[in-house]
């Protein structure tokens, strides 16, 4: 991303994820596995799980309402609603198009983004460069996930990792010297078979043979992904410090996508980064996809481990294979 021609903020975040909770002790009487197995392997302790009538517009829709009032802003002042998700609501139409009438958000445009993991990077990205040019003035990035819908609870490879939830973020215009300081976006689609969800598009659409063969439940191959996590989250971070003029010296905090414990911990020590400069909540959230980000953010923002001034390092990594850094001083 190029110099901003008017610095860009995140003026409000929030996160919202189900009341109900599914622990490790409760996986273990549904699935081959254990606590201790997938505390050492992930560093999961328990997830958040939407109940069947909920759907990924409800829980942005929660992570939303209080991300505006943080901005104080009135949904009618959006210009752009952009939703960042790997489990929409439908097909069509867009997530985004529900949370923006869901809201009141009668001038905004909408559409929903297709990144996986890094999703909300990459809308927080578009979105600040959307404003910094004076294409519209303000925008809603939310990373909403129901991803217990689409892993197999048999699978103790994928079921053990996922959980639900969605964080939102508001963007304007802000004062000189805050706000998004870099972005960079990048894609490795030659991995995407790596993690992907094979049935239900044009590719493979639905029918009797893919529901019975559960090919409509996503699959992942783990040692592949966190190879490629471990080597691009360092080099994404490193260009997109490089893009602001910073050093890792620099950043106050790193909000990595929380995929799993280990990755984290060989990120951090490949990098020569103290682990205390990395927010992690995967023991209590799970895997939640493009929400992960703006959940740990939120997070971070109400604790007072985030406060003015300080620099932040977002990075993210998943299917596609996509990643991508944005740097804010906050």
């Amino acid at each position: 991303m190029s110099a901003a021609i008017r610095p860009v903020g995140i003026t409000g975040i929030a996160y919202a994820v189900p009341p109900r909770v599914l622990t490790n002790h409760d996986l273990e009487r549904m699935v081959d596995t254990s606590d201790e197995w997938i505390r050492t392997r992930t560093g999961i302790v328990e997830r958040h799980i939407a109940d069947p009538e909920v759907a990924t517009s409800d829980l942005a829709l929660a992570a939303a309402r209080p991300a505006l009032a943080r901005a104080g802003m009135r949904p009618d002042e959006l210009d752009l609603v952009i939703v960042a998700t790997a489990t929409p609501d439908m097909q069509f139409p867009a997530t985004a198009c529900i949370v923006q009438d869901g809201l009141g958000a009668t001038r905004a445009g909408a559409f929903d983004l297709q990144a996986g993991c890094s999703g909300f990077v990459y809308g927080v990205s578009l979105a600040s460069q959307a404003i910094a040019t004076g294409a519209c003035a303000n925008a809603l990035v939310v990373g909403a996930e129901v991803l217990s819908r689409v892993v197999d609870w048999s699978d103790r490879s994928t079921c053990i990792i996922a959980g639900d939830g969605a964080g939102a973020g508001v963007l304007q215009p802000v004062e000189e010297g805050r706000g998004v300081l870099s972005g960079v976006l990048r894609a490795d689609g030659s991995g995407g078979d790596f993690l992907k969800l094979p049935a239900g598009g044009s590719r493979m659409p639905t029918t009797l043979d893919t529901v019975k063969q559960g090919l409509h439940y996503a699959r992942m191959d783990g040692n592949e992904i966190f190879r490629f996590a471990v080597r691009v989250v360092e080099e994404v971070a490193v260009e997109c410090l490089e893009r602001a003029g910073l050093t890792i010296a620099d950043v106050d905090l790193i909000v990595p996508h929380q995929a799993n414990i280990r990755i984290i911990e060989a990120c951090a020590q490949r990098m020569g980064i103290a682990l205390q400069k990395w927010v992690c909540n995967i023991d209590r959230y799970g895997n939640t996809s493009a929400a992960s980000i703006p959940i740990a953010l939120a997070e971070s923002v109400e604790s007072g481990r985030l406060t003015q001034g300080q620099v932040v390092l977002l990075v993210g990594f998943g299917a596609g294979l996509t990643y991508a850094a944005t740097a804010i001083r906050w």
